[in-house]
């Protein structure tokens, strides 16, 4: 039986040409509401990519088919009879256990990954630095985090590609896409810098633009997040490299008396 050396059980961080993984403590209530407010989301943060897909996915599916940010849209409205009129129950009924089993798995799992961070600083595993590929470079780095939030502000999606985050980028720009496409945001616009208003309220379809605010929300904290936590593990990797290379053994410091004159 091959022994499995201590540094491949506890990785701190995965550096690949698709980004940069890493595990770091954070707030459980923070991730379970991400996922309150868009199931996936909390999973998103976590790097669970797999299940944060699903249930961003389920999430558009089924609210699209439940009409449910046209109930939300008629409720901040006032019009509550409206919105009780356009939900489709079949569907809401199907919604619901999915949707607290996101808040509920995103909190567990941040609470389980915060455990596992505590038994991965008290190895102090060396953290690979590098990743170099036919396709792409990846390599951890200083970056600033209002220059991540700063891009995500323009669309979301490229305060990732600023911090090489590359699967997280393409999500959040394809979604972006498809979001303002099928919401008639670029009509609508067209008509608001013609002055006509009415006509541009009347074209924007709330049931897909409503998912953006969302989405403008997550890739902006996720963006901060990660470049504070990425710096955070620059110099955790330089801290270990220097004192495994440069510090060996027990270093004595030198004891200087000084005399009064």
């Amino acid at each position: 039986m091959k022994n499995v050396s201590r540094h491949n059980q506890y990785p701190s961080a995965f550096i690949s040409g698709g980004g940069t993984t890493s595990i770091h403590p954070r707030n459980p209530y923070i991730i379970a509401w991400w996922n309150a407010a868009f199931p996936g989301f909390g999973h998103l943060l976590l790097s669970k990519i797999s299940r944060g897909l699903i249930l961003f996915m389920w999430e558009v599916v089924v609210n699209l088919h439940t009409n449910l940010n046209s109930a939300i849209l008629y409720s901040i409205q006032g019009h509550f009879s409206e919105a009780m009129a356009i939900l489709d129950t079949k569907w809401l009924f199907m919604y619901m256990p999915v949707y607290l089993f996101g808040i509920w798995d995103a909190y567990r799992t941040t609470v389980d990954l915060n455990n596992l961070y505590t038994l991965i600083e008290t190895r102090k595993t060396p953290i690979k630095r590098f990743s170099i590929s036919r396709f792409e470079i990846n390599h951890l780095d200083k970056r600033r985090p209002l220059m991540a939030v700063m891009w995500s502000l323009f669309i979301p999606g490229l305060g990732q590609l600023y911090l090489h985050q590359i699967i997280i980028a393409f999500f959040s720009i394809s979604w972006t896409l498809i979001f303002l496409y099928f919401s008639n945001f670029f009509d609508a616009l067209h008509l608001l810098f013609l002055g006509d208003i009415n006509m541009a309220t009347a074209t924007l379809d709330p049931m897909w633009f409503l998912f953006m605010p969302s989405l403008y929300g997550f890739s902006v904290y996720h963006a901060y997040i990660s470049t504070v936590e990425f710096n955070n593990l620059f110099d955790r990797e330089q801290t270990r490299f220097l004192n495994s290379n440069y510090q060996q053994g027990p270093y004595p410091l030198p004891q200087t008396t000084f005399k009064r004159e």
